[in-house]
């Protein structure tokens, strides 16, 4: 019997245009976008068809304007019959697979995401932390220069996404310090990343704070469907534990490679990324890879990749 889980992006992911061509064909997507304009009071819909980019761009903006997007995305997809029996999300992405599993309202959960992107923006003055994308070395290697240039500051490993991809989030000294010791040791890539916050280190710590704050206003419902959390990589067992992880999220590693091994291994073979960009379909390749699994990749993102996923499942 084939297992589907549905993934869900994080930030990096946005490009002005996303989801207007369902907005414009799917009464039901149109309604998701109509939503988050009311309850952000702010014209995100145009932020996500229009731009301008350097306001997409900007995190307390990007964060919800993805969101809204996946979901719009994932409830024509629902319309089709398609469901999931596992799901994750990259970083924001988890707050996608929280709606999904009926964790949490989408209202609460793209306002929350607004005020997540404005916290951790804040929690670190602008030019002092930075993150890097360290490629092609394993993971213990990664460990070795996190440990060699942390005598530079704080570097810690940031996004864990598959083999041989390892983001390094910090102080930008150590950052930079990080990226010479992986050219030594042969990495095939080591480039800053063009960000605007060292995040998922612990200088975002003071964010978490914030965010933990803004969680205790917001109800949490059972969990309809499994969701993998990304600090733990491990299924969330109760619904009294998301809020601890959401907090914990802002400044812990998320175990992206871990959270597609646990799929694995429990039988998923079809694997649909829903929303802007596709980052994640090629981590799932790759992973899958390494272990000798075979699987079924779709990203919807527009209405062509949608006809392509109902064509090969239906």
């Amino acid at each position: 019997m084939s297992k589907i889980a549905f993934v869900f992006p994080g930030q990096g992911a946005q490009y002005v245009g996303m989801g207007k061509d369902f907005y414009e064909k799917h009464p039901i997507a149109a309604e998701v976008f109509d939503k988050a304009n009311e309850s952000l009071g702010i014209d995100i819909k145009q932020m996500c068809f229009e731009g301008p980019e350097d306001e997409l761009v900007k995190t307390e903006n990007t964060q919800p304007a993805i969101l809204t997007t996946s979901i719009a995305i994932l409830k024509v997809v629902e319309e089709l019959g398609i469901k999931a029996d596992v799901t994750a999300g990259l970083s924001l992405g988890e707050y996608t697979s929280l709606v999904y599993s009926g964790a949490m309202s989408f209202e609460d959960a793209v306002k929350l995401v607004k005020k997540r992107g404005k916290y951790m923006q804040e929690a670190v003055p602008v030019g002092k932390g930075t993150m890097a994308a360290i490629v092609g070395l394993e993971r213990e290697q990664v460990q070795e220069i996190i440990n060699d240039a942390s005598s530079e500051g704080i570097v810690e490993g940031a996004n864990y996404n598959c083999p041989g991809q390892i983001v390094l989030s910090g102080e930008v000294k150590a950052i930079e310090k990080a990226c010479e010791i992986a050219k030594e040791k042969g990495a095939k890539r080591a480039l800053i990343l063009p960000v605007s916050a060292p995040f998922h280190c612990k200088m975002l710590v003071p964010a978490g704070v914030k965010l933990s704050e803004e969680l205790d206003n917001i109800s949490m419902s059972p969990l309809s469907v499994n969701v993998i959390s990304n600090v733990t990589a491990k299924y969330i067992e109760n619904e009294g534990d998301i809020k601890e992880f959401l907090t914990k999220q802002v400044s812990k590693s998320v175990l992206w490679e871990d959270t597609i091994v646990l799929m694995l291994e429990d039988g998923v073979d079809t694997f649909i990324e829903i929303g802007p960009g596709k980052a994640l379909t090629g981590f799932t390749k790759k992973t899958a890879k390494k272990l000798g699994k075979k699987v079924k990749t779709y990203n919807v993102q527009d209405l062509s990749s949608l006809n392509k996923l109902v064509d090969e499942i239906k």
